[in-house]
């Protein structure tokens, strides 16, 4: 589950050659502009990648196994918890077992003073350079304290590309999957959304 980056996905490019080519093997008379054809193939080819990317949800890719962490679990023991899993967050639940929000490396980093993501050299330098070290204000602390609120989740109904499209403006790793009551179903992650686009790539051609 770690975090892996989504490239663009870029829609191949048709030249100028490429439709005359495809023009000649065709058998018969074809009374079409190579223009009128590359238009043609370039419009069904968006709608083929629209329906691609509709025909695929959350329910599809999400990650059913979801680690979560208690809204008044100890920020220690949710640390441990998160290293022990080698992932970077998930969702909190409160006592009813609703999602009510995120907590993530980026909680914990903010919460000792670091506004943006930092090398581990910044880290070790600032526990280095303070007698204390900022890290223990972390101490008797719960997850509840320093986790995001209100969390951004979704319904398992929800396409890959809203999932993609959410991701990129609000800036998120991550997305709960809940269902009617606001309980944890599944996850979806960067990496299942970078799966799902290499599984349609490697879709064989009709």
């Amino acid at each position: 589950m770690k975090d892996t980056p989504v490239g663009d996905f870029v829609p191949v490019d048709i030249s100028e050659h490429d439709v005359v080519e495809a023009m000649k093997r065709i058998p018969g008379y074809i009374d079409i502009t190579p223009g009128d054809f590359k238009e043609m193939y370039q419009t069904a080819y968006s709608l083929a990648i629209k329906r691609l990317f509709d025909s695929l949800t959350a329910g599809n890719i999400m990650s059913k196994s979801v680690l979560f962490v208690e809204q008044v679990m100890p920020l220690v023991e949710a640390a441990h918890l998160l290293a022990e899993k080698k992932i970077s967050g998930g969702p909190v639940v409160n006592r009813d077992g609703r999602v009510v929000g995120v907590v993530s490396e980026k909680d914990f980093l903010k919460e000792i003073g670091f506004s943006e993501t930092p090398s581990f050299m910044q880290i070790a330098t600032n526990c280095l350079d303070s007698k204390s070290c900022m890290i223990g204000r972390l101490s008797n602390r719960t997850v509840g304290d320093i986790m995001t609120k209100p969390p951004i989740t979704a319904g398992s109904e929800m396409t890959i590309d809203t999932i993609s499209t959410l991701f990129a403006e609000r800036k998120i790793n991550r997305l709960p999957i809940i269902d009617a009551e606001g309980r944890p179903i599944g996850i979806v992650t960067r990496t299942d959304l970078a799966h799902s686009f290499h599984a349609m790539r490697e879709r064989p051609k009709s």
